[in-house]
Parts: C-alpha cells; structure tokens; sequence
C-alpha cells in the first residue's frame, strides 16, 4: 500500500518540476530518469556495505556518483551541468542492465535552473531502493496523472476497471499472460498481484490441493517470465519496463512491436491476454498483414481478432472495446462478432459511457473470451453495470452502490456453475442461436432483454405514428458558426432543460435560445403549447410538456397532439415512461444510440376515454406534488449550527484525548480481516457500512490500537481538494478499523460531545478554514494532523451542546423520512402508470392516492 510519506514526496517532486516542466508526461519522464539513478547509486552502496565493489557507477561514469552529485561544496550550476550530463550518457554505460540503459536512451533535462535541480534532487534523495511493492505502488501513482496517452485512442484504463477484469479472468501462476497494448503495464501488473493474493491469502487447509499455496521461489521466478507486453509507442515501453521493475520484475519483458502491421511474433500464444486496445484508426485506416482472420482496416477490429486468434487451446482473454464493436453494422464488424459467438464469446459487460471521464466520453463494454466455456453454454451471457462506484461527471468522484461486486459474482457464477442459467436484475443469457440469427449479429444485450411493457389492460392501444392523434417532428440545430441564429426569442430545448429526477418535467424555458433565423435555416421546429419533449438519442427516455413554444435539438422525438377531445398531453407524457426501457432496447447506433423516428412511431400506449385519462392524471399528479414536495426539503435542507460568538474557544489538541493516523496495511475485497472504514464511508456526518467496505488484515494486538468505538471522530486527510476535510462520526456496533488518509479524534467527553465536535467540523466555516491548511499538488491536497491540531471550534458549555445536537439529530431524522417518502412515493406512482397496461401493483402501492389538503 502507498504510504503518505511516499506520496506526499511524489507530490512535491510534481509541485517543484511544474514551473519549469508544465506537461505531465515529462514530469513523470524526469521522475522515472531521477528515481532510477537514485536506485542503481543504493545499489551500489548496498554492495559496498556487504563488502562488494560497485556495480553500475564505476571506471568513467564514477563521477556521477549519486554522493558526489549532492555534494554541498558542488555549486549549483556545476550540480545542474553534471546532473544533465550524466544522465544523457548513461545509455552508453556498459556497466547498467540493458533495461535501464534503454530508460537513459535520448533523455536530457528540459530546464536549466540550479534551484530547481536542487530541490528536485533533494526531494529524490528521500527514495530509497528497498525491493519492496512499496515502489511499485508509488510508481502506479505517479502514472496516475498521465490520464491521456496520446491521440491514438489511448487512454489510461481506471485501476478498478483493471482489477475487475483481471478477477474475472483470474489468470493463474502457471499461465503466460499477454497485452498486446500495454501502455504502463497496468493489466500485467494487476494480474502479478491477482496470483500473489490468490497463491498467499487462499491456502487450503486441507492440505489437498497445492493451487493456494504460497509461491515457491522458483515459482516466482518462472511467472516474472511469464508476462509480457506489447506496445507501439516507445515512451510507453520504457514506462511499463520502470514499472514492472519496480514491482520485482529484474527483465520486465516489453517489446516496442506493432502487432497490428508486423508479423515478427505472429506465432507467440498465449494462455491469457487482456487489454484495453487503441479505439481510434489513423487516417486512411491501418494497412495490416494477410494473417487476420477478419479483413478489416479499423483497428479496433484487428486488435479484437489478434487476441482472439493468439489464445493457447483453453485460454481467456478480457477485452474493453468502443460500442463499435458491438453492433457497427459494417462487414467486418459483423464478421468478427459471428466469429466470436460462434468461438469465443461467453459474457459481454456494457459499462457506463463516462468510464474514461475526464479524457473520453466514450460508451465502453468488456468482452470476455473463453473457447472452452463457450463451446460448454449455448448462451451468452450479458450483464449492465450503470454504477462503477464513481460518478460520471469529469471528477469521477466516488460514490456508494457500486455494481461491480454483484457483477462479478454472476460472471463467475456463470463461469463456474450455472452456465445457460437464468436472467438476474442487472444480467441475462441470450441463446448462441438468437444472436446469429439478427441481421447485425449485435451485441448490444438490452436488445434481446424481454420487456414486459404491454400488458392485458382493459383499454384499446394506440402507436404514436397514429396520424388522426399525433404529428411528431425531430429537432435540428442552427450551426454555431453563424453568430446571427443564437441568443435570440425563440426557446430551444436540450438535455440541460430535462431534469434527469423527474418522471415527467414541466418545460417553461430554456436555457439556450436561438433566433427566428437560427429556426428558419435549422431543421429545428417551432412547437406549440402542450407539446410532449421525449429525449431519443444518448440520454434515452427524459419527458417534459411544453408550457411555452419551444423547439428542440436533434436529440428528441416532439408530439404534437392534434386531438386534445381524445388525449390529455399529461396523461401521454405518464403513458410514455412506462415505454422507456422498449425505447432503450430498440435504439442503435454507435458513439451514440439513437431511437430511431421510424421505431418511435411503432410504439403503443393504451387509450382510454378522456375522463378517465382526466381522472387517472389527477390521480397521478397527487403522487407527484408530494414528491416533489418532498425533494424541495431534500435539496434545500442545510444543517445550522448555531454559534454563539460569547463562548469559549479551544483549539481539537485542547479537546481531543487523542488524534492518531489510521492503519497502513494493504487493503483487500475477499473478506478476510477487519472492516476499515476510507473517506467513501463517510456520508453526511456518519460513517456508514454501505455493504462492500474493504479489509485489512492485521494481529489482534494491533487491531486493538485502531479499533473504532463509539464517538470516535473520522476526518479525511487527503484527498482532491473538494473532499478533503470530509467528516463523519462512528456509531455502529461491530469492529471496525480506519485506513491511513483518515485521521481519528477521541475527544475528552468531560469537556465536549462527540456530536458536538462533528457537527462543528462539519460546518461550511469549519470547512473552509480548515481546507486553508491544506498542501496541494495537482488533482491532490492533504491536510496534516499537527494542522488539524490547530484548528478551532466554539466550546458552549455541555447542556448547551447536546440540546444543539438533539436539535439537529431532529431536523435530520424529518429529512430521512422525506427521503423515503421520496422512494415510497415514486414507486407507488409507476406502479399505478404500469397499471394502465394492466400490470398488477404490488401490495405496497395499493393504498389509495394523497388527497389534496385544500379541499
């Protein structure tokens, strides 16, 4: 695990190289050349401690010496010249691995300040080579901020995104594993750590089966051998050699090869390969060789193929490609999914679109290859994940409700015992059979979901298409280019205008508006009162009414209603969400799915008489407006905690028994150790089990210096800037422990209540003061305990204090039963739409609608 002393020395080292060296990949260049130079100089002494001669700086290059280099009687240009001198020749010293000299190959230092160079170097000095993961994992976090990895469609796979693959595949100790496109080295390191855990932490205790016993060191040995990578771009292959290095591989096996236009390895197989292959094709498209199965010039095609052709006879392979891939209707597409269903292809995982936020708003999925289990189940099985544990915004800050761990248990279910089994909430098994029959052969598994959405109502259907009721009309937008259609009368309705919490939203206005020429030279349409918005392309199923006239971009599919004697526009638009997820399954297309007008039309809605739809909206609409209701208390509400200027202050040294860092050890997800609580659990003021807190694994003895207790305080330290400083107090039954960024305060109950405190620190002014003691890096701050210690907070007397906590413990319980009826409520409403289609409610919606107060 990354010790906070390690990273805050990464950070620094950013914070000092950013004056001078602005672009984040020769920061972590200059940091990799600095480090390892720092590592062949302990090594060196190392040796010479134990007796040896040096190794590395010796003959002509012992003048590089790392000793020599910050050597106080040096000044600072001759340090700055002998520093950038050094490390432009020692490629040519014969006496250093090859690896490290092809890391020295064509370095030079990119600024000329001794100050610079100083604190740099000074900063280094602090990295000492040890053979311990320690490095690695500092190392992983300083590829962290690469982010983008050129303009090939490279971009850095998220760790979490990595790890679940990997735990799907589960490579095994025995097996070769391949990346074809390995960028840093993140899936080969990731599955390295996969077998450790898996060799160390699983041991049989039945003495029946060696596959969980601890790695021999001949083991170890031969499965360092055993990884390999592949990748086009140079800068990469000496990144991922570094990285691999320092997490105790001595030859790092990484080739700078093409696989796509070369056929040097054609012949090389592999038991297991993963990878997050380039998504964009050059210009012009990729010219490959003739061994490819599948003719095709699109590079997401080819590197599909390559893996799945370069797999042993029982091998597995998982696989993160665009949406192209999985139902492009050209040629080669088609051919390649054929080949894969008919081979390969056991599970595809659909991903949220915003995966690789902030560098691509690319819609991703996971295939997953396998040709043993794949011949074995006549399905394939598909699973949605819509929440990865971040949001999708360009943060991607972590949130509760992550569904990877439910995805991968029915992955291995599936895997493991219940091939051809049956459909759960967020998965389902299509027929080999079915998908080859489809004109497309998609992939895309909302398409072969069976909807129940027509049900045996008692009223008759109608489409939308149906003309004596219905004019639609698509949306356009005026070009951007021409100042003259923009800022103008006329409203004109995007996404942003269609609140994502509202079943159905009331539209009177917009934020955009266009002008009457923008509207005339566009294929926008004007719209009249009481039309019905529905959002068809990307965002599929967002529904408001038009209160005003309104045009629309292309992203929406408009009703007029040219018959208000036999439809209520309210009732349509209710009618409507009920149609949803039919509207999702239909839609295609490739960056972006689309409904199509045509599919639009053929959709059908039950129609009664007017009165009764009068009635049913009236219905409806009482659900709605307690909802909504309810959501204003929700969204409004901020705890006040109210200060007394007259009262005493203190200082959290002053109050505080102890303030103490929390535990270091590795985390892990397989249950084993104490549940440890990390800055995601800390949920408005509490510290909170969501279901899926990770462990730690560490002696009794130990456990007991960390072991939470009631009141105690958990604040965190590091974090981005916005979460830094985030608070909650403890409160839960059981045991429990915290990790290292988090800090704990025991106050001394004599003088102060623990809720007290909590509430204080978790006031806006605590906050934001507290936020001025924060050291920054990019993307990063940290919070240290001696300036939590500083930190002030008012001290009423105790009475005082626990009246002001009783009274927000009240307002706060009145909020978490807004929230709930918020749930309630919504529900009951969709069951009583559903109901129109004659879809039974289910006992909880049975109760009868809120009556209006005023009558």
């Amino acid at each position: 695990m990354l010790d906070a002393t390690t990273k805050a020395r990464i950070d620094s080292a950013r914070d000092i190289l950013v004056g001078k060296v602005p672009d984040p990949k020769s920061q972590v260049e200059q940091i990799t050349i600095a480090l390892i130079y720092k590592f062949m100089a302990d090594m060196d002494r190392q040796a010479e401690e134990l007796g040896g001669k040096p190794s590395f700086f010796k003959g002509e290059f012992r003048k590089y010496r790392w000793p020599d280099l910050l050597d106080k009687r040096l000044g600072g240009h001759e340090r700055l010249l002998l520093y950038a001198e050094g490390i432009e020749r020692m490629n040519e010293n014969k006496n250093i691995p090859q690896l490290f000299r092809d890391i020295f190959r064509g370095v030079f230092l990119p600024y000329r300040d001794p100050e610079t160079l100083n604190l740099f170097l000074k900063e280094i000095d602090g990295f000492t080579y040890d053979h311990s993961e320690r490095l690695g994992d500092a190392y992983e976090y300083l590829l962290n901020i690469l982010g983008t990895q050129g303009d090939a469609g490279q971009f850095r796979t998220p760790r979490h995104i990595i790890d679940f693959i990997v735990a799907v595949v589960a490579p095994q100790k025995h097996e070769t594993v391949l990346d074809p496109a390995c960028g840093t080295a993140g899936f080969l390191i990731s599955a390295y750590k996969h077998i450790l855990s898996e060799s160390s932490e699983r041991s049989d205790p039945s003495g029946s089966s060696d596959s969980h016993r601890p790695l021999t060191p001949d083991e170890r040995a031969r499965l360092m051998t055993n990884f390999c990578g592949y990748d086009i771009a140079p800068d990469m292959v000496r990144l991922s050699r570094v990285n691999l290095y320092l997490h105790g591989f001595p030859n790092p096996v990484i080739h700078e090869y093409d696989a796509l236009t070369s056929e040097e390895r054609w012949d090389e197989r592999y038991d297991v390969i993963m990878a997050n292959p380039p998504f964009m094709t050059p210009k012009g498209g990729i010219r490959p060789h003739n061994r490819f199965s599948i003719k095709a010039n699109r590079s997401e095609v080819l590197f599909v193929d390559y893996i799945a052709e370069h797999l042993n006879p029982g091998g597995r392979a998982g696989i993160i490609v665009p949406e192209g891939i999985i139902f492009q209707s050209q040629n080669a597409y088609k051919a390649l999914r054929k080949m894969l269903v008919e081979n390969y292809l056991w599970a595809v995982v659909s991903l949220p679109a915003g995966v690789f936020n902030p560098y691509s708003g690319v819609k991703t999925s996971i295939l997953l290859l396998d040709s043993a289990l794949a011949k074995r189940a006549d399905s394939v099985l598909f699973v949605k994940i819509e929440n990865d544990g971040f949001d999708l915004g360009a943060q991607r800050r972590p949130i509760e409700g992550s569904e990877l761990p439910a995805a991968l248990r029915a992955l291995q279910d599936w895997k493991n015992s219940r091939p051809n089994g049956p459909a759960g909430q967020t998965h389902h098994a299509v027929p080999r059979k079915r998908l080859l029959e489809a004109p497309d052969i998609s992939l895309s598994g909302d398409r072969y979901r069976q909807v129940a959405v027509r049900g045996n109502g008692k009223y008759p259907k109608v489409t939308l298409g149906e003309e004596s009721l219905f004019e639609v009309f698509s949306g356009g937008t005026p070009s951007s280019s021409n100042a003259t259609y923009w800022d103008g009368d006329v409203n004109w309705a995007t996404l942003v205008d269609l609140p994502a919490d509202e079943l159905v939203s009331d539209l009177r206005g917009t934020v955009r508006r266009i002008t009457k020429k923008g509207l005339e030279e566009s294929a926008a349409v004007l719209l009249p009162k009481r039309s019905v918005l529905v959002s068809t392309r990307a965002t599929i199923g967002r529904i408001a009414i038009a209160h005003v006239e309104v045009a629309t971009n292309q992203g929406f599919k408009n009703l007029v209603i040219k018959d208000f004697g036999r439809v209520n526009e309210r009732f349509l638009a209710y009618a409507i969400t009920r149609l949803v997820p039919e509207m999702e399954r239909m839609a295609s297309g490739g960056t972006f799915k689309e409904l199509s007008k045509s599919n639009f039309l053929r959709l059908e809605i039950p129609l009664p008489p007017l009165a009764e739809q009068e009635r049913l909206v009236a219905e409806w609409e009482g659900y709605r407006k307690l909802i909504e209701a309810a959501r204003q208390i929700v969204a409004h509400y901020k705890p006040i905690l109210r200060i007394d200027p007259n009262w005493q202050m203190a200082t959290l040294e002053d109050l505080c028994e102890r303030i103490q860092y929390g535990l270091s050890e590795k985390l892990n997800t397989d249950g084993k150790g104490y549940r440890t609580f990390r800055m995601n659990e800390l949920v408005e003021g509490r510290a909170v089990d969501n279901g899926e807190m990770k462990r730690i694994v560490v002696s009794e003895a130990e456990f007991k210096k960390y072991q939470l207790a009631k009141g105690d305080i958990l604040f965190n330290r590091t974090n981005s800037f916005e979460h830094v400083g985030r608070t909650g107090i403890f409160s839960l039954d059981g045991e429990y422990t915290f990790a290292s960024y988090l800090i704990r305060l025991i106050v001394d109950r004599k003088r102060v209540d623990p809720d007290f405190v909590n509430a204080v620190m978790n006031t806006s002014s605590f906050q934001k003061e507290i936020k001025m003691y924060a050291s920054r890096a990019i993307g990063q701050a940290n919070i240290s305990a001696s300036s939590l210690k500083k930190a002030v907070i008012p001290l009423p007397p105790l009475p005082v204090q626990r009246a002001l906590v009783a009274e927000l413990e009240a307002e706060r319980a009145l909020v978490e039963a807004n929230r709930q009826l918020i749930a309630r409520f919504e529900r009951k409403l969709q069951a009583r739409v559903a109901a129109v289609w004659g879809a039974p409610s289910s006992p909880s919606s049975e109760s009868s609608a809120p009556s209006d107060s005023r009558k």
